[in-house]
């Protein structure tokens, strides 16, 4: 993997001066995932509507220095794999030189993607076209209001998943999409946060380099609706991973990979949970059952995922 220096001085495929939030950890992943493309290859990026989408394509401007497609909330998957197709067939018939390098990147937001946008992913994934599909994950519809997906965590407060007599927060273990899209059969899966740069573009490069579908699941926190002060997005998407509430697993060609928790860097759940402004019902004494709850779902998940690698443990490393 290239060190910081070499990735700094390569061009930017985001413009700075876009319309996004403070801190948003979208246009973080964004920059990091694009340092991953190989330096001979051209990317063209597809992006479903959503915050992404909206905040750095406001007519007149945008923010794109790469060729960029906008489609619809729910089908960024399958426009992106129509484009690999046409770029393929274009090749075979002599109208792209068959020594150009184009890399299909599709981005969306958990809501455009863990949901509304499912089926066209899994279909992409399933044909097997040579893109990169990109979730930045933040936990809920953002750019409509907060409104719980299924990527929002158990216990979270949003707008369609309130806190009062008949609930507190959501209900539901968030779904695990990183396992859903490895079970497709695809040759590379990775999930990290934008607060580990170094993990972020060494999967970004190996995804690139995949001759077929990858899937990259990156915790992305957005402050506004996670209610967190907008100068703590890479300090809470550490806290995700040192309290082990978000993973950093990769899976190749079948093989699961989890990268461990240095002992000395663990630290209990409630310190990622307590600076969230979603999460502040939880600390009322009759809701300590809920944390209770997710720290149980939290070991069950970590269960699974050793299960997972058991075999190949001699291949993880501990977190840098």
């Amino acid at each position: 993997m290239a060190n910081a220096k070499e990735l700094a001085s390569r061009p930017e495929c985001l413009a700075p001066g876009h319309r996004m939030c403070g801190g948003c950890g979208a246009t973080i992943a964004v920059r990091q995932i694009l340092m991953g493309v190989p330096e001979d290859t051209q990317p063209v990026v597809g992006c479903a509507t959503g915050c992404l989408e909206v905040s750095t394509t406001i007519y007149p401007y945008d923010a794109w220095r790469v060729p960029f497609i906008h489609n619809a909330f729910e089908n960024a998957a399958a426009t992106v794999s129509g484009v690999e197709a046409a770029y393929k067939a274009l090749k075979r018939a002599g109208k792209i030189p068959a020594d150009k390098k184009i890399k299909f990147v599709a981005f969306g937001g958990d809501g455009g993607t863990y949901d509304i946008g499912l089926q066209s992913l899994s279909g992409a994934m399933e044909r097997g076209h040579d893109m990169v599909y990109v979730c930045y994950d933040n936990g809920a519809y953002m750019n409509t209001g907060i409104q719980r997906s299924s990527a929002t965590p158990k216990g979270a407060w949003a707008t369609t998943a309130e806190v009062g007599a008949a609930q507190q927060g959501k209900i539901q273990v968030r779904k695990d999409l990183a396992s859903v899209i490895a079970a497709h059969g695809v040759p590379y899966v990775g999930q990290s946060t934008v607060g580990h740069w170094k993990d972020l573009v060494a999967k970004a490069e190996k995804a690139f380099k995949v001759d077929g579908p990858a899937f990259l699941n990156v915790l992305a926190p957005c402050p506004r609706g996670w209610r967190l002060p907008s100068d703590q997005t890479l300090l809470i998407s550490r806290l995700a991973v040192d309290t082990k509430f978000w993973p950093l697993f990769e899976v190749e060609n079948g093989k699961w990979t989890l990268t461990p928790v240095k002992e000395k860097d663990l630290k209990p759940v409630e310190e990622f949970l307590k600076p969230q402004g979603r999460f502040k019902h939880l600390f009322k004494p009759e809701n300590a059952h809920i944390i209770e709850e997710i720290k149980e779902d939290i070991e069950n998940y970590w269960k699974y995922l050793e299960g997972r690698v058991e075999g190949s443990k001699d291949a993880t490393s501990p977190i840098e």
